[in-house]
């Protein structure tokens, strides 16, 4: 494939953690600004170090004021495997791109960022003073300069084993930085309600990215919880909604799930978490409500469902119903019955979301959802399907050697049929995910072996 125009290649430097989800982000964002994503690599993988042709600097920064995924993006002017391929490299770049930036009246800095190694400071002057061949006429100013250009150096990823020279070197203009400071800002230690799962804070930013979210868009969380995910949403300008089964949980009593604290207070509930971001003015409404079971007229309602269901390990999975069987025909309870509450099986759990998603996203609207999976039997083929939706993207996050749950992004493509709610139902790929019913006992028996095989050892 050969290599965009240099006119408009970007260097991207990616965080190093959660490695799977930040191409799914990028591809997500540069779709949600009018860009599309080519490729200028073979491959990312673990690389910290991406480059991108993007079609405008004003989209490289919308993309940089919602990723957390990435640090900070440059317009590269060169790169090379060495100092002087990279020399080369930037003497080929236009000058009348570099005028803008190095006239008289500018001023500027030179920074040098290395990955997997520490220079000195007379190693990074030496490396500054190398490109006086560069056309600067402003003034250099360390403080508050104009402009902000960076050498960064890739000494590869293996801590062990620092190569002598660098893989690769690039420079370019400082553009803009990432979000990465919302990760600690709205971070869930500092939350005022919290439960026993509410979603670490960087991975409710990743799927509020995934999901496309944007200003004035209707987000709807099924298995609200503490309400994690609406807080990342509204932080994007979106109004939001949700609803649990927990009853508790939803108007906040009961136990409390922080340390060295009894009971919940009286204000502790997700308008509260919304209201200390300052992002009240978003929150719709959370109801109590069976997610099997919904209560909404036909119609198109949200431009995104964002989700965490319960795996039935720290949260039960559970539905309302009736110990007796019901008759098919009969739907309704006497109003005098409180419907008891039942095991709601992860595959149906699943399949009702599917499409509940189907039903009610409008087109092009998506499903992001985390679906957990025991290792050893997972394929590709138990993501639940329908015929609504397309799948986007299925980044896997580890939970223990032998479980982890997958961020499953869907994207609404057709309009939803009467037909369209059981016809997945005649396809095969309705059957694998069925094993993963028994997902709980599967987990703790994973447990309960490491537990023995670690003690075997000290019994001998």
């Amino acid at each position: 494939m050969a290599l965009p125009s240099p006119l408009n290649r970007y260097l991207l430097l990616m965080a190093q953690e959660h490695l799977e989800f930040r191409l799914p982000e990028i591809k997500s964002l540069l779709s949600l600004f009018g860009g599309q994503f080519i490729n200028s690599q073979e491959t990312y993988g673990k690389s910290p170090f991406w480059i991108l042709s993007i079609p405008s600097e004003d989209i490289a920064r919308n993309l940089m004021k919602r990723t957390v995924c990435a640090k900070s993006i440059f317009e590269l002017w060169g790169h090379g495997k060495s100092p002087e391929e990279l020399y080369s490299s930037l003497k080929k770049y236009p000058v009348e791109k570099m005028v803008p930036f190095l006239h008289s009246d500018s001023t500027y800095k030179i920074k040098i960022h290395t990955f997997n190694k520490t220079l000195t400071q007379e190693e990074k002057v030496k490396r500054i003073d190398a490109l006086e061949f560069l056309p600067f006429e402003g003034k250099v100013n360390l403080k508050k300069p104009q402009h902000v250009f960076s050498v960064l150096e890739d000494y590869g990823l293996d801590p062990n084993c620092i190569p002598e020279n660098p893989h690769n070197i690039y420079f370019g203009r400082w553009i803009a930085d990432g979000q990465r400071e919302l990760i600690e800002s709205y971070s869930v230690k500092k939350r005022h309600f919290i439960g026993n799962t509410s979603m670490d804070a960087g991975l409710s930013f990743i799927m509020a990215n995934h999901g496309k979210v944007k200003e004035n868009d209707i987000v709807f969380d099924p298995f609200v919880g503490t309400g994690g995910l609406l807080v990342a949403s509204a932080h994007f300008g979106a109004y939001v909604y949700g609803t649990d089964i927990d009853y508790n949980t939803v108007h906040g009593l009961g136990k409390a799930s922080r340390k060295n604290q009894k009971w919940r207070g009286p204000d502790e509930n997700i308008r509260a978490n919304l209201r200390q971001y300052g992002l009240e003015k978003y929150y719709l409404d959370v109801l109590v409500s069976d997610a099997s079971k919904p209560s909404w007229r036909k119609g198109t309602y949200f431009d995104a469902i964002i989700t965490d269901p319960p795996y039935g390990i720290r949260e039960s999975t559970r539905r309302t119903g009736s110990q007796k069987e019901i008759p098919k025909g009969i739907e309704k309870c006497p109003e005098s019955h409180v419907p008891v509450s039942l095991s709601y099986h992860l595959s149906d759990m699943f399949f009702d979301l599917l499409n509940f998603a189907a039903e009610t996203l409008v087109l092009g609207g998506r499903l992001v959802y985390w679906l957990p999976v025991y290792t050893p039997e997972y394929t590709d083929e138990m993501v639940p399907w329908h015929p609504c939706l397309k799948l986007i993207s299925n980044c896997e996050q580890k939970l223990s050697s032998h479980t982890s749950r997958r961020l499953i992004t869907m994207e609404k493509v057709k309009k939803f049929e009467n037909r369209d709610q059981y016809s997945h139902l005649l396809s095969d790929q309705s059957l694998p995910y069925q094993g993963h019913n028994s997902f709980r006992e599967k987990y703790f028996s994973g447990v309960t072996k490491r537990i023995a095989k670690e003690e075997k050892p000290s019994q001998e």
